[in-house]
């Protein structure tokens, strides 16, 4: 399904009655109980509400929030994806730097434990002897 038609969809489940305007309220309410992509979550629906109703009006055409989300989901996603893979390759990085560390902790560990140990002392004052 294409973004427009995924959106003509919601427009079509927040106006019910099939008026072709939603009002600001619908559409908080739609926000609210519709479970939005994160990356709309993450804007807000009042952020969300401003880019469809720039003027201030109270109330959007279908016309308009499909043409205003369509814009917005490809803007937010291409946001939202380029966020994820720096997000995901810090986390890869992250876990490496910890992976790398816990091999370096246990290393020293082991190195500590023989080489002042008495199995250590005791086999150079063998060589002294």
């Amino acid at each position: 399904m294409s973004p427009t038609q995924k959106m003509t969809d919601l427009f079509d489940r927040i106006d019910p009655t099939g008026s072709g305007v939603i009002s600001q309220s619908q559409f908080m309410q739609a926000f609210q109980t519709m479970s939005p992509p994160a990356s709309f979550q993450a804007a807000g629906a009042t952020q969300v509400w401003s880019q469809l109703d720039p003027n201030g009006t109270g109330s959007v055409t279908k016309q308009d929030f499909v043409s205003g989300m369509t814009a917005m989901m490809k803007q937010l996603r291409g946001h939202h994806h380029h966020h994820q893979s720096s997000a995901a390759g810090a986390q890869a990085l992250s876990q490496n730097a910890d992976a790398l560390a816990g091999l370096g902790g246990d290393a020293a560990g082991s190195t500590a434990a023989t080489s002042p140990g008495s199995g250590g002392v005791g086999s150079i004052l063998d060589l002294l002897a």
